[in-house]
């Protein structure tokens, strides 16, 4: 990390290689790529040192060595840096594994200055429409590799498989980059002068990392590493060995907080304004704290309720705070799981990763829409409203959306309102080939009313080992689901969660709307453990909004959890009750329950260990 910041001029060749994901659509453009091309990878690499770099395309090939895909004469990839062509090859579809180079083509060297620069290697788009053949997979599927081998009738995309940057060959020296900008803030002219500018920039930067004034003792501790450094290397080689003393410091892995001399084992104590501002800072930008916050937390300010509530709002109206968003929405609605799910390529050929980044996207900017605009977390199951680009709005059904760009659009209808209507829920919580009441049902359960059922007993068989077909027909999810609930074993739990999943099931693995399964009607129709009959999401929607009270203390707890860096334990229920009834009072707005976490005894106090502890 220290020789990514800082940079060297006599960084050793060395390689990285970035594969596609085999869910990457190659007639898309890729995000990040320039216009006017398609597939392809692209990312942000960071060079070493200014220099001559080389650029490897590997293709993927057929089960016989071939090169993948049919291309017409004029195929061409290009390659550029920050978005200007630095390489365009002429794809050689005669490659074969067993070339010398295989199936894989290498740039000129180019000389690239250091820091980090968008890298895009991606097919030049040449031709617009839908590719006509026989066999016509979808453009990112490579389910047909069996029947690639012969090549007849097939003309699928061609694929880039990796991208493989070496270098730097040819080193002579380091540009300015912005990590460089923000470390070198002064420049020793003198060899006198190489030891305070160097004590002035690693206190500055020891202070950002410890997230507190570096100590004397500290300060030399790391001059010496500056020494160990510099004695061979120069005054920048010294800089970056005292960055990876200070990044290696327990000081910076762990946010460790100060403990009064005077506190006793089992005694609770407020944390100093310092350890306020990281708590703070973490928990709403997912960083350490900026400049005003140190300063207030220096003068011993922050603590003040006025003051920290003011803070607390100028954060949440800052962009940082949409690591909310990524983070918390990601951590609490489980939106990671997405990555582990790939719908069955031939049952679903619509489904590819730009997609599944475009679920993800629009879930974390609806989240933290309603953080920004301080709307009623409610709002999280009822809103009718979501944030589309052309390509979900297509999957979607929602007309009068182009482009890529992420806008607001109102649902035309009731059905898909809140997140419950998000494809990144819908998919998550389903196989590969088929959705499942089963998963979507234990999901709401668990996630968003926080009473998780309890595990199956041993010995119960999976819905997988049910007999999928008799007679000659596909059964239906809900078919096979009652014949696995026949057991009573089953059914005392599948009874509280296959209601809730089957009023979903009418959007399928993919979160599309459909009204058949296997060419049979959808039957959604259930009744939730009080007898309350769902048929639709709408219906499941109301019923949970009719008892409130479980979805609002179920998001302070998992908030809580989030902001403390802990799980929430009995003693912590107090809280958590007091929290939501402030924020009835407040319309469940989403700053009360933030507020509240961070005016909270848990928040701003903290336990002395009972075992011994070093005191700093």
């Amino acid at each position: 990390i220290s020789r990514l910041a800082v940079g060297d001029p006599n960084a050793p060749v060395g390689s990285r290689t970035y594969t596609n994901p085999g869910y990457v659509s190659q007639w898309d453009r890729v995000e990040g790529a320039p216009r006017g091309t398609r597939g392809g990878i692209s990312v942000v690499h960071n060079f070493w040192a200014d220099g001559e770099y080389v650029f490897n395309l590997a293709f993927e090939h057929t089960t016989t060595g071939g090169f993948y895909g049919q291309t017409g004469a004029s195929e061409q990839i290009e390659v550029s840096i920050d978005g200007e062509r630095v390489a365009l090859l002429d794809v050689d579809k005669w490659m074969h594994t067993q070339d010398p180079n295989g199936v894989n083509m290498e740039t000129e060297a180019v000389f690239v200055r250091a820091g980090p620069h968008r890298v895009t290697a991606a097919f030049v788009r040449n031709f617009e429409g839908l590719v006509e053949d026989l066999v016509s997979p979808h453009d990112w599927s490579l389910a047909d590799r069996q029947i690639g081998v012969s090549g007849y009738g097939v003309t699928a995309l061609a694929h880039l498989k990796d991208l493989v940057i070496n270098g730097p060959h040819n080193p002579t020296g380091v540009s300015e980059t912005p990590s460089r900008r923000k470390i070198f803030t002064c420049r020793p002219t003198t060899p006198e002068e190489a030891r305070p500018c160097a004590e002035e920039i690693i206190t500055r930067l020891g202070t950002q990392a410890f997230r507190r004034p570096v100590t004397p003792d500290e300060l030399d501790n790391l001059m010496i590493f500056f020494a160990e450094g510099g004695e061979p290397g120069g005054f920048e080689a010294g800089i970056r060995t005292a960055i990876q003393a200070i990044l290696a410091s327990p000081d910076f892995v762990f946010r460790l907080e100060t403990r009064p001399r005077d506190v006793e084992p089992g005694e609770s104590y407020r944390i100093e304004d310092r350890d306020l501002a990281s708590r703070l800072s973490f928990f709403l930008w997912a960083r350490p704290p900026d400049d005003e916050l140190m300063s207030l937390a220096e003068r011993g300010e922050l603590s003040d309720p006025e003051v920290l509530e003011r803070q607390v709002r100028r954060m949440l109206g800052d962009p940082r705070s949409e690591a909310l968003g990524a983070r918390f929405a990601g951590q609490w609605l489980r939106l990671q799981d997405l990555e582990k799910v790939h719908p069955d390529r031939l049952l679903f050929p619509d489904f590819y990763q730009q997609l599944a980044d475009d679920m993800l996207l629009e879930t974390e900017t609806f989240f933290n829409s309603l953080v920004r605009d301080d709307r009623s977390v409610f709002d999280l199951f009822t809103a009718d409203f979501t944030f589309v680009n052309e390509r979900l709005a297509n999957h979607y059904g929602i007309p009068g959306v182009s482009g890529e760009e992420f806008r607001r659009v109102t649902y035309p209808d009731a059905r898909r309102r809140g997140i419950l209507g998000h494809g990144s829920v819908l998919t998550l919580t389903s196989h590969a080939n088929r959705t499942s009441p089963v998963l979507r049902g234990k999901w709401v359960m668990e996630v968003l009313l926080g009473t998780p059922p309890p595990p199956p007993p041993p010995g119960v068989p999976d819905l997988e080992e049910t007999d999928a077909v008799v007679e000659g027909r596909m059964l239906t999810t809900r078919e096979r689901m009652e014949m696995h609930r026949a057991d009573p074993t089953c059914n005392s739990c599948h009874r509280f969660m296959d209601p809730i999943g089957l009023a979903l099931d009418n959007f399928d693995v993919t979160g599309r709307w459909r009204i058949r399964e296997n060419g049979m009607p959808l039957d959604t129709q259930g009744e939730l453990y009080d007898g309350t009959p769902v048929t639709s999401p709408e219906d499941l929607r109301e019923a949970l909004m009719q008892r409130p009270i479980p979805l609002v203390r179920n998001f302070t707890e998992n908030l809580m959890a989030y902001a403390l860096g802990r799980r929430v334990e009995y003693y912590d229920k107090p809280t958590i009750r007091a929290i939501t009834a402030g924020a009835e009072v407040d319309d469940y707005r989403m700053s009360s329950f933030i507020l509240g976490v961070v005016n909270s005894g848990a928040f701003q106090m903290r336990r002395a260990e009972t075992t011994a502890e070093a005191i700093p």
